[in-house]
């Protein structure tokens, strides 16, 4: 129970379905008396009071996990190292890997616990993850690092309602956080500024903002975190490239520290390799699949063939686009769906980008 709706409705659900719920709020700032401020962040003490009266609501036992320790390790630290190397990662997927559903599920399992119930967007049918009816609200996409085993234990009792409705049934249930704004950006870091978080975190690494096209110095940068794939604004450079059209992040060397920026037309990928490879049904298909693609959060589909690989060692994907895709940067998730009308909200399987070309 995060102190948000979804989850207040979530446990709620679970206590009318008939099960035995305990409500636990995961405890994952090392500075949890901060306040939250608007709809940014999560985590203060404030969302565990909510958690904790929603809980009372509902007459269910309620308890504060401690986990704080290894979120900064498994998902913070990440996520710095993951900059730090030119990489665009996306935490979201690994808490949920790492802490939700591995290190709260262990413990909850080693507790006696059958399932974890939570308030993501997302449904399951027949232990397959499929997209939530709320479509923009789904969160199909970072509960795609989830294995056939961790699905086996998990419970998402709102994906089959759209946000408007939980809200309302939160009214009406009488839980207070009915009206709670959701939380936005990253929720470590509340003040949304991610790039003073990862200054403050890595120090000045400076380098060159160079053009794609003359392999011109155009400027110079306190280091390669403070950029991403595509990215347009806050590049440093004061002329105008010479035919007039803006620049674009186009490529991120860590080990030179040089960021290339070129044309919009610089940023088609049509071939992507992933590592870790996951697919939620627990086998690999045995070649080639048909299938559409997501590569952030909230972005669109893209047809495409996905092969099973080795990569470094360890499973991966090679994923062959039909059509040139923009905005595909290493380090963020390339997450499989099935490619027909009929099952095309199922979801294949999940890698984290390491090439593009």
């Amino acid at each position: 129970m995060s102190g948000g709706v979804d989850s207040a409705v979530a446990a709620a659900r679970a206590v009318e379905a008939g099960h035995d719920v305990v409500g636990v709020h995961l405890a994952l700032s090392e500075t949890p008396d901060a306040l939250r401020s608007g709809s940014r962040g999560c985590c203060s003490r404030e969302d565990a009071d909510d958690a904790r009266r929603a809980a009372d609501v509902l007459g269910i036992p309620f308890y504060v996990w401690d986990f704080a320790e290894r979120f900064r390790e498994d998902v913070i630290d990440d996520f710095v190292a993951a900059y730090a190397a030119g990489e665009t990662p996306n935490p979201c997927l690994s808490c949920n890997e790492k802490i939700k559903f591995a290190a709260l599920a262990e413990k909850a399992a080693a507790l006696g616990f059958d399932a974890l119930a939570t308030g993501h967007y997302a449904r399951l049918s027949d232990g397959e993850l499929r997209r939530a009816v709320d479509e923009d609200k789904d969160q199909s996409y970072v509960l795609a690092v989830l294995t056939a085993q961790q699905l086996r234990r998990a419970m998402f009792p709102v994906g089959d309602t759209a946000k408007p409705q939980i809200r309302e049934e939160a009214a009406r249930r009488g839980l207070l956080v009915a009206d709670k704004p959701d939380s936005h950006d990253i929720c470590f870091i509340p003040t949304g500024d991610t790039r003073a978080f990862l200054g403050a975190k890595i120090g000045v690494r400076p380098g060159a903002v160079v053009d794609a096209d003359s392999g011109e110095k155009l400027a110079d940068h306190d280091g390669v975190h403070g950029f991403t794939i595509g990215q347009r604004k806050g590049l440093g450079i004061d002329a105008p490239a010479s035919d007039g059209a803006p620049r674009y992040v186009t490529s991120i060397d860590a080990a030179t520290a040089t960021v290339t920026v070129g044309p919009a037309s610089a940023l088609g990928v049509s071939r992507i390799t992933a590592r870790h490879a996951i697919w939620t049904s627990g086998t690999a298909p045995a070649g080639p699949v048909e299938c559409m693609v997501q590569v952030r959060a909230h972005g669109g589909l893209a047809p495409v063939v996905a092969t099973p690989v080795v990569v470094d060692g360890e499973p991966g994907i090679e994923i062959a686009l039909h059509e040139p895709l923009t905005g595909v940067a290493k380090g963020q998730a390339a997450v499989l769906y099935a490619p027909d009308a009929v099952r095309g909200d199922l979801v294949l399987g999940s890698g984290r980008i390491a090439t593009t070309a």
